[in-house]
């Protein structure tokens, strides 16, 4: 019992496109070198990491 070969084509070519994508966003490199990932900085909700919403008008967080 094999599957339809319609099939086994288009999961092929999935593959194939999803492998060309990532070769060209490796090859590209970052999008913007300065910015690194998120790591473990803070657990808060704001910006910082401390819950602080950057004073925003409406926003509730502990730096108001």
């Amino acid at each position: 019992m094999l599957p339809p070969p319609a099939l086994c084509g288009f999961l092929l070519l999935l593959v194939l496109v999803f492998w060309v994508s990532y070769a060209a966003g490796s090859a590209a490199g970052p999008v913007a070198p300065g910015i690194h990932g998120t790591g473990s900085a803070g657990t808060g909700n704001g910006p910082d990491g401390d819950g602080d919403t950057g004073h925003m008008p409406g926003m509730h967080g502990s730096g108001q």
